[in-house]
């Protein structure tokens, strides 16, 4: 365990933002090598990897709803010293990953074709989709146990192991796609499954690697057999912290499938330029992401010790170092749109939407930044339903206009992204708000926890 209740607020967080945005450089090198890789076999293939990429959203809502509650059980319970309940925290939270991974299986794979079916915009593409779901669903399957495993880490403070097994699989996954995409060297290519296959060997060793971690004598976190029986009201605490922040990434998934049907009559070109400018916008964001990550735990492990001036240091920290890694981005995404757009996409009407795109959103990136900060100060206090409330106020900005305007002759995808900075600002103002009342609510202690916890 590390302690983030003593010491500069920055240092810790900068110290723990570092470690997860290793991990998080290495995934965007994963997205955007596995893209540049698919960009080569046609625009209907990037179109379905995008289509497929969907899912990836769903599973993020519901391993961060896993994980968010994981994470804030941990924190709390080491910022108390608590020692049993950080061990129960952790062994309760594999057992719920492994349940809803088994679950995501069986479902996922047997209703991939209608989902690809009703998503496409021809025949090519839906079956280059499904023929990526059959290997990508069981890669996202495995990954609920890495998020918990990784998820309860982050808690006691210990971002290290994560960020060691979370690139290592990235690099493999980048050597493994164009082997498997192309055939070099075997004279077997998959084409777009190559690349889900690479994702599924990756996942799988990254899921054996650290779940070994745990079974070091020196571990600080252990699987514990008696702690795997079934314990439903932690189950509900967790679920209930993690739910709304899992509900974030759920309506990320509307947005992303919504916007596919909508583009659908525009064609394969549409579709292939939006979904390149949201996977470049995914990686921009990695920074904020991995800050995030960060932040839950180091103002968590001072709530649960009671230290309010602590926690309120964080948010600020926090919000000026997003503020100023979004503002980098969106000078890029103004500087040279159509050159990112090009670097993944050949056709130039798939050139043309990605530009619009980012030209139109970068101007909500610093708002979505301060957002992400304040959801995960929310998720620090384990309270979350905030964060559930302003989703919602994002999401119905957006669509339910959405569902007007794409009736209307002379319709433009470019609304679409006027409607989600006008969104986002929105949401922006409201989470503020919500956030100044919790702390006013919930930063008010007697006196601050003390002592150490109990050394392995």
């Amino acid at each position: 365990m590390q302690d983030l209740t003593t010491g500069p607020v920055r240092r810790h967080l900068l110290t723990t933002t570092g470690f997860m945005l290793v991990t998080m450089v290495f995934q965007t090198l994963y997205f955007l090598v596995d893209l540049y890789w698919v960009g080569r076999l046609g625009t209907e293939a990037v179109a379905a990897v995008g289509i497929a990429g969907n899912l990836n959203f769903v599973v993020l809502a519901l391993s961060q709803m896993l994980g968010v509650g994981a994470t804030t059980a941990v924190a709390h319970a080491s910022g108390r010293r608590d020692r049993d309940a950080v061990l129960l925290a952790f062994n309760q939270a594999q057992l719920l990953a492994m349940l809803t991974g088994v679950l995501f299986l069986a479902l996922g794979l047997a209703l991939r074709d209608r989902y690809v079916a009703a998503m496409s915009a021809d025949a090519a593409t839906a079956r280059l989709a499904s023929e990526y779901l059959l290997w990508f669903v069981p890669a996202l399957a495995l990954q609920f146990a890495l998020v918990a495993m990784s998820a309860a880490l982050r808690g006691s403070g210990n971002f290290k192991p994560g960020m060691i097994v979370s690139s290592g699989s990235v690099v493999l996954n980048m050597v493994l796609a164009p082997f498997l995409i192309f055939g070099w060297g075997t004279g077997r290519a998959f084409g777009v499954a190559g690349a889900a296959m690479s994702t599924f060997v990756s996942v799988a060793l990254g899921v054996v690697w650290l779940g070994a971690y745990f079974l070091r004598p020196d571990s600080f976190l252990k699987f514990t057999v008696g702690d795997w029986r079934p314990r439903l009201a932690l189950w509900r605490r967790m679920i209930a912290v993690g739910l709304p922040a899992g509900f974030e990434f759920a309506m990320m998934a509307v947005y992303m499938v919504v916007v596919y049907a909508v583009a659908r009559p525009f064609g394969a070109a549409a579709q292939a330029g939006f979904g390149v400018g949201m996977r470049i916008v995914q990686a921009g964001f990695m920074p904020v992401v991995a800050l995030g990550f960060s932040v839950a735990p180091v103002a968590g492990q001072n709530f649960g010790a009671r230290r309010g001036d602590r926690v309120r240091e964080t948010f600020r920290q926090a919000s000026l170092m997003a503020a100023v890694a979004m503002a980098v981005l969106v000078l890029l995404c103004h500087i040279a749109p159509a050159s990112l757009i090009a670097i993944f996409a050949q056709d130039p009407a798939a050139v043309a939407v990605g530009e619009e795109y980012l030209r139109i959103v970068s101007w909500n990136f610093v708002a979505s930044g301060l957002i992400f900060v304040t959801s995960s100060m929310f998720q620090a206090m384990g309270n979350t339903i905030p964060s559930l409330a302003v989703s919602a106020l994002r999401m119905a900005v957006v669509v339910l206009p959405l569902s007007v305007l794409a009736r209307l002759p002379g319709f433009e995808l470019r609304w679409i992204w006027y409607l989600t900075v006008v969104a986002v600002f929105l949401a922006l103002a409201l989470s503020w708000l919500l956030l100044r009342r919790e702390f006013e609510r919930r930063l008010v202690f007697d006196e601050p926890v003390v002592g150490v916890m109990p050394a392995v």
